[in-house]
């Protein structure tokens, strides 16, 4: 039998993130999470400085949000593989943030992803924070935290093995799950974006990746795949101009060799520089140079 709890008083003044463990002395178990952790990043940037003009923003990748105290503390926290939060500041006392403690902030990100290696087990555990008979805490699962606790907005779990996506939205606190538009893709309302899955290369990888797209179905870039574009369109200005002299040259050249026929057919000099609409004294220099 076991005694569920909602939550725990601290004891004292809650510590803040140059005082707490930016990590677990664990490792990522998995060459995908820190790429994919990239593209959403990257992509999402021009939007969410739109958002943010003043840059109150913070984007934590497999970064802790600390929820309670505990010994050792980094038992009273879960670390998302990537999250977004705005309306704080990306750095405290000009320091980079090590962690995100919510009980110095108050407020809960907008969206969290998980990055599951396995079957989704750990990322769907509702568990509770309780106690045991013997009077043992209970670890509380991700799910039951981020939807009781942290009050996430929105939950994305992603299988990376199967290519499954789900995403839960918050509503009067409680996760329901979200069902996909025709797009296969889930609309994050406050951000005017959604969040699918593409197939292509990144970094060496080809396969199935989180991306962003805006809500007219447009994918939402990455900074190299911007730079091609650019690259692109100065190539096409480039061509364009260059084709843009060659014919004014072709003109200019096809003016020049008319000016004898004309004069040829008896034409004045006044009237060769009419035909041709050029100026009188450029066809007389042309005459002398004969």
């Amino acid at each position: 039998m076991t005694t569920s709890i909602e939550c725990e008083l601290p004891l004292s003044p809650f510590p803040d993130h140059t005082q707490l463990p930016d990590s677990d002395g664990t490792f990522t178990n998995n060459f995908y999470k820190h790429p994919q952790s990239l593209i959403l990043t990257d992509s999402i940037g021009p939007v969410l400085e739109k958002i943010h003009p003043d840059g109150q923003y913070a984007i934590g990748q497999d970064c802790g949000i600390y929820w309670r105290e505990t010994d050792p503390p980094e038992k009273g926290a879960e670390a998302p593989d990537w999250f977004y939060v705005g309306n704080v500041p990306p750095t405290l006392d000009g320091q980079i943030r090590r962690s995100y403690v919510l009980r110095r902030e108050y407020i809960s990100p907008l969206i969290a992803l998980e990055f599951a290696s396995g079957d989704g087990s750990e990322e769907r555990d509702a568990t509770p924070l309780s106690f045991s008979d013997e009077g043992k805490k209970i670890k509380p699962g991700k799910f039951w935290v981020y939807e009781r606790i942290i009050h996430i907005t929105y939950y994305g779990i992603y299988e990376i093995a199967t290519g499954k996506l789900e995403v839960y939205n918050l509503i009067n606190g409680s996760y329901h799950k979200m069902q996909p538009n025709a797009q296969g893709r889930y609309l994050i309302e406050q951000l005017g974006v959604e969040l699918g899955l593409w197939h292509g290369t990144y970094q060496n990888q080809t396969q199935l990746w989180l991306r962003w797209w805006d809500t007219e179905g447009n994918l939402l870039l990455i900074g190299s795949e911007r730079a091609e574009i650019e690259r692109e369109r100065a190539e096409i200005e480039r061509e364009r101009a260059e084709t843009e002299r060659e014919r004014a040259e072709i003109a200019e050249k096809a003016q020049r060799d008319a000016i004898p026929r004309l004069l040829g057919l008896g034409l004045t000099i006044e009237q060769v520089a009419s035909t041709l609409s050029l100026p009188v004294q450029e066809v007389r220099s042309f005459c002398d140079n004969l």
